[in-house]
């Protein structure tokens, strides 16, 4: 859901949970217990699907269709938006958000049956692929059973109601002062592990869930799956002290869409990596992205953000940056270039397929090289004229990539100093090997060339 701060929402900052009865104490959250990253996702990649809107049907089944396709294009674990039944009180629009949530432990009948899901959850794991299901643990829609059985679950307005969030006046808050509140919310989660198998989570407005929830939900997640993935949606830094893998940088996104629009340069891309780098623990992964449900709905992410050949560079910039797992969200390869309603049956028309090989490219050489896994290590390259070049290699187990983005709209030249950069690599859009020297060439707007060192 988009990101909003009103005085309403719990604090960021870390605090505990207090019992009945009894003085809690914040929790310590030690940094020298780093998180352990699944190793699938370590050079693995995530593709968020929207159901609703990706066939005519809006099902299950007519999604499953297009799994052959995804895995082809070398799509490895699939995020899906919200699965759950969708309230009908205060419902936006016809068919209402899919973060209003009206059950935890059942299925959108829009969708398909519970059947239908686990059945698509093995098919999916049957072709080697891995299923993340979106969490709102944050709020319920506003006709949730708990807002009949259990009142206390939720915060409460200045009038005694329970209480909303912005213009969700579709949801209610939960309260996370309350431990049993808590304890549901932990057995509606391992619910999905144990019954459907699935992988990990994505979870929604994690930036306004205190940190002690997390600290208690995840080690016993992990219990049942010691290799889940769960991925934050929120960038603050004490998520990842709380046991997530993965978190939304939306500093670089902003910065990518700033530089697009010619109101940054290049060069600030390195003062955010060094803001991430100093405040998040070194092995945090990053989810770098050009677009996703929220910034194609409210922010016209593509089209308007990063417009035709001012895609790529900014796609390859998420796909090989250091400390990254690169997220592609439904449409992005066809592309569909327009916003994905929110509210309404908007279907996704697929056709030509016109950017599957751009992201098939990208998507396998990140499987295959080790120097694009999340921990390889980064080294920036001065290629020319910083303002407008970003170069860098990524490098791990004796493998290397070199990759240089033209972040501008000019032509730029370019000159590669280092010697140990030299030789006959291998251009991996190209398909073929090329010589580099320190002789000068150069690149167009919006450019991108990436080498590989076999």
């Amino acid at each position: 859901m988009k990101k909003f701060f009103l005085p309403l929402l719990l604090s960021l900052t870390i605090y505990s949970c207090k019992e009945a009865g009894e003085d809690a104490k914040p929790p310590v959250i030690s940094e020298e217990k780093p998180v352990v990253h699944p190793e699938w996702i370590m050079q693995g990649n995530i593709y968020e699907v929207n159901v609703r809107q990706y066939t005519p049907e809006g099902t299950f089944n007519a999604f499953a269709k297009h799994l052959d396709r995804l895995k082809d294009m070398g799509v490895q674990t699939l995020w899906f938006m919200p699965i759950n039944p969708i309230s009908k009180e205060g419902r936006k629009g016809v068919l209402g958000s899919y973060y209003a949530i009206a059950d935890f432990k059942a299925i959108n009948p829009e969708f398909g049956t519970m059947d239908d899901w686990k059945q698509l959850v093995k098919t999916i794991h049957d072709k080697g692929m891995k299923v993340l299901i979106d969490w709102v643990p944050n709020h319920t829609g506003a006709d949730h059973p708990w807002l009949t059985t259990h009142t206390d679950f939720y915060q409460k307005d200045s009038t005694g109601k329970p209480a909303t969030m912005s213009d969700w006046t579709d949801t209610r808050v939960l309260d996370f002062n309350n431990r049993v509140m808590q304890d549901s919310m932990i057995v509606s989660m391992k619910y999905w592990v144990t019954e459907t198998n699935i992988d990990g989570f994505r979870v929604d407005v994690a930036w306004n869930v205190p940190a002690q929830f997390w600290l208690r939900a995840i080690p016993q997640l992990k219990q049942l799956k010691n290799d889940m993935f769960l991925l934050a949606e929120g960038q603050e830094p004490y998520l990842l002290k709380s046991g997530f893998n993965a978190f939304y940088p939306w500093k670089m996104y902003h910065k990518m869409v700033a530089i697009a629009g010619d109101s940054a340069t290049a060069l600030s891309l390195d003062s955010v990596k060094a803001q991430y780098d100093s405040a998040y623990p070194k092995e945090a992964i990053r989810l770098y992205f050009t677009s996703n449900h929220d910034e194609n709905s409210w922010g016209k992410s593509d089209y308007r953000t990063f417009p035709g050949a001012v895609h790529a560079p900014f796609a390859v910039f998420t796909q090989t940056m250091a400390g990254s797992v690169p997220l592609v969200y439904s449409g992005q390869e066809e592309p569909f270039l327009d916003s994905i309603s929110f509210f309404y049956k908007d279907t996704i028309t697929f056709k030509n397929f016109g950017r599957a090989k751009f992201y098939k490219t990208l998507l396998e050489l990140r499987k295959n090289n080790p120097a694009l896994a999340a921990d390889a290590t980064f080294k920036k390259v001065d290629v020319g004229e910083k303002t407008a070049l970003y170069a860098y290699t990524r490098e791990k187990n004796g493998k290397k990539v070199f990759v240089i983005l033209n972040l501008s709209k000019k032509e730029q030249t370019i000159k590669v100093s280092e010697k140990d950069l030299h030789g006959n690599p291998y251009n991996v859009f190209m398909g073929t090997n090329e010589p580099l020297s320190d002789k000068e060439w150069n690149i167009e707007p919006w450019g991108y060339v990436v080498y590989e060192y076999k």
